[in-house]
């Protein structure tokens, strides 16, 4: 008797899979294989890909019982339930549930054991924004933000467990808000109450949170004084056109970014900067992708999360002129070799120093800045561990390093 998890999509998906891993082992009660798929709708690719993993998983184990969760399957959950094998199909709002898997409710107070070095921790569920492209709110729901009083015990488990290193995630964690606070005063008030905390990091946010001037104060306050919060920061962009922004339905201008990474860099100019963009947007000319181009030269952003649009049904964008997908490829492979050529040069800058990193494995991990980096073979060290080492090199877009 086993229970296998196959997670598509984002950083919430694969904490709900340690949850449900965790519960459905210890609620599994039947003889037999359990294979659950946890779905993402973001993309027509990742359902593609989720449709054929679940038909490879039957073939290959044909008495498996197969449960399938996730956005995807919460928009059209009679077609994923007639798939073969499929012998359930579990709504988003119920797959991390103790009842859902037969268990009472208190065996979901505690945080699951985390399969990641960094432990993920939800904060929020759900997205009040309305993304002329996006299908995530009919997945999710709207926002709802999960209590301090829920947060903190859970992050003081982690930390018991091994862990140096908590990321926050959620569908849009910029939207947190609980008794007149905001993100940043959640992440000041986790840092206080649960000390052990060696290092705070957040998932992808939205940029208008950190605004110059009007956005989250506290949040800015930890940018520039708390070395507990790691200094990454991957924003929500889609693109680095106004006119596309706009299209997009988006609440943030290029302006209100560039002022941000401006602002950022003033406070920890080593600061590691990730953003998600779609290439090929309906109505995207060449001249309009020319701006989005070289926004994000002008703004050096190292670590880009490309990839072509796609089209979701019954949104919005869906209805636009779409561009050909050839040139959607095209751009997005254009915009990738950007971010290759801006990621070796920001890399390239902490050659010869030394850092106190995470390890991942006895010798890969991240840096604060989450710059990935390489030991020498001859010096492993041991996963968990927070390590100093120094920086030696650059191969292949990954440091090179040792230990002094």
């Amino acid at each position: 008797m086993s229970v296998t998890l196959l997670t598509f999509g984002c950083r919430l998906n694969a904490h709900e899979s340690d949850a449900m891993e965790h519960l459905a082992r210890q609620g599994q009660a039947q003889d037999g294989d359990t294979i659950i798929v946890n779905t993402c709708t973001v993309t027509a690719e990742a359902e593609r890909q989720a449709r054929q993993t679940i038909r490879r998983a039957h073939r290959e184990n044909p008495t498996a019982r197969i449960i399938v969760t996730g956005c995807a399957s919460e928009r059209a959950a009679e077609a994923w339930a007639a798939l073969p094998g499929v012998s359930r199909v579990i709504p988003n709002t119920e797959k991390t549930h103790p009842s859902t898997w037969g268990l009472p409710e208190e065996a979901g107070r505690t945080p699951p054991p985390s399969r990641y070095i960094r432990a993920l921790l939800q904060v929020q569920q759900g997205c009040d924004n309305d993304c002329t492209f996006c299908v995530i709110p009919a997945g999710r729901g709207q926002s709802t933000s999960m209590s301090p009083e829920e947060i903190i015990p859970k992050a003081r488990a982690l930390t018991e467990a091994g862990h140096c290193e908590i990321v926050l995630t959620g569908v849009d964690i910029a939207s947190w808000q609980q008794e007149g606070m905001g993100l940043g005063q959640l992440c000041r008030h986790l840092l206080d109450a649960v000390p052990e905390i060696a290092r705070l990091r957040l998932s992808s946010i939205d940029p208008m949170i950190l605004t110059p001037h009007t956005g989250d104060k506290a949040l800015w306050d930890l940018i520039a004084n708390e070395p507990r919060f790691m200094p990454h920061l991957h924003l929500s962009l889609q693109a680095g056109s106004d006119l596309i922004l706009k299209r997009m339905k988006r609440r943030h201008s290029t302006t209100d970014v560039a002022g941000l990474i401006t602002q950022v860099r003033h406070l920890r100019p080593d600061t590691g900067f990730g953003a998600d963009v779609i290439a090929g947007f309906p109505t995207e000319t060449d001249a309009l992708f020319q701006e989005t181009h070289d926004f994000l030269a002008e703004q050096a952003i190292p670590f880009l999360h490309v990839f072509p649009y796609s089209e979701r049904p019954r949104t919005p964008a869906a209805r636009m002129p779409a561009m050909p997908k050839a040139i959607r490829q095209e751009r997005a492979a254009r915009l990738r070799a950007l971010g290759q050529t801006v990621r070796d040069h920001f890399l390239s800058r902490f050659i010869g120093q030394e850092k106190t990193v995470l390890m991942e494995s006895p010798t890969t991990g991240h840096t604060p800045e989450f710059a990935a980096f390489t030991l020498q073979q001859a010096q492993p060290s041991h996963r968990g561990r927070l390590e100093r080492i120094r920086i030696t090199g650059l191969k292949d877009g990954m440091l090179m390093a040792e230990i002094p």
